[in-house]
């Protein structure tokens, strides 16, 4: 079935008025998924073409694509694809601002501590002693990654437990919006060895600070980089700021589809949304960004490594986890991240008249409105 836009927008007007507690029937479903169907069609359609107009575009065996220079590319991204996924250490529950498109947006003073002394590591609570045991009995993963939420809120907690997981010979990256780091700190994680460091540059709208203490990062860490949803706004900052931000001859920039939850896409209501394989649901103009991002990098010959982190990817990362891990074949952590579909996302989209189906087809008789037969 490809549903019109035009019976893809009614049927969604009623989908949206609909109780929270209704379930759609099964035909109701036919007409929902091919709604979805018709619109990433298109999505792919357009972001096939700019992809096309890459010249130099990179692929990791399909999993991702990159542009520029492949000595640079994060292997951190590198453990998530290939190796034992994103292992993520969490520590800290406090951040220091709040970003539209922070998952916690709005509960960021609510979020649960990991404990006094303790580490959050696969789900399991650790004191730092207990990692040595850890380290003595599981496989070491490729990779483990710092997140959650600003770890320059407390860096120093940080040191010891980075100095053990260097030992065992694990490579190691943290995520930080860059605002509380100094000179001090970034040469102690140098120091305690980290081999990576992601500045989520969008967080600080490319701050001065933050550009600066890229370059600080640059001299005591292996591989400095920049990690943020692409969004119109640090699109546009960051191509005000471009040449300083070069200058700091940072290593990668990854280009994150931005995603959302229940908690941020508020934010973000009146955007032109699709759902990428029933999973995550992002606005359309974050991957198209990126895409044109990474054209330009090419066309400037950059010396870095460009990272289409897109949903495609993330699809690619939870396959290959589930792998890692032993699962059944097909498995995957990727799913959507609403309990509920929310219709009324969608309907920005449908009654977009610049955005167009490939293709339609009247609906089958049993399925227009008002005749539909469960």
């Amino acid at each position: 079935m490809k549903i019109s836009k035009k019976d893809a927008l009614a049927w969604f007007e009623f989908f949206a008025m609909l109780p929270e507690d209704e379930e759609p029937m099964p035909k109701q479903l036919e007409i929902i998924y091919s709604t979805f169907a018709q619109i990433e069609a298109a999505i792919d359609h357009r972001n096939d073409r700019l992809m096309s107009e890459i010249n130099g575009l990179k692929t990791l065996k399909n999993r991702t694509y990159f542009v520029g220079n492949e000595s640079k590319f994060p292997k951190g991204c590198t453990s998530c694809l290939f190796g034992t996924g994103l292992s993520a250490i969490r520590k800290t529950n406090k951040c220091n601002i709040e970003c539209k498109f922070c998952y916690n947006y709005g509960e960021l003073d609510s979020q649960p501590p990991i404990g006094e002394g303790i580490w959050e590591i696969g789900g399991t609570k650790f004191y730092e002693k207990d990692i040595d045991l850890l380290l003595s009995i599981q496989q070491k993963p490729t990779g483990v990654s710092y997140v959650y939420l600003e770890p320059f809120m407390e860096i120093e907690k940080y040191y010891p437990v980075i100095k053990k997981f260097s030992a065992a010979g694990i490579h190691q990256h943290l995520y930080t919006n860059g605002t509380l780091a100094t000179e001090e700190s970034l040469k102690a994680l140098g120091e305690a060895g980290l081999d990576e460091l992601r500045f989520n540059l969008g967080a600080s709208n490319c701050s001065d600070k933050v550009i600066k203490n890229i370059v600080i990062a640059k001299k005591y860490i292996k591989k400095v980089g920049i990690e943020t949803p692409m969004t119109p706004e640090f699109f546009e900052a960051f191509f005000k700021k471009k040449q300083a931000i070069l200058d700091t001859k940072l290593d990668f920039i990854n280009c994150a589809e931005l995603h959302l939850n229940e908690n941020n896409i508020h934010n973000y209501y009146g955007e032109n949304m699709y759902i990428s394989r029933h999973g995550y649901i992002s606005p359309i103009w974050s991957r198209e960004l990126s895409l044109k991002f990474m054209k330009i990098a090419v066309e400037e010959n950059w010396d870095l490594a460009v990272h289409d982190c897109s949903n495609h990817t993330k699809f690619a990362r939870g396959l290959n986890l589930s792998n890692k891990e032993g699962k059944w074949f097909g498995a995957s952590n990727y799913a959507c991240e609403f309990p509920r579909i929310p219709y009324e996302v969608f309907l920005p989209i449908l009654r977009d008249e610049n955005f167009k189906f490939l293709s339609e087809e009247e609906l089958p008789a049993g399925y227009k409105a008002g005749e539909l037969i469960f």
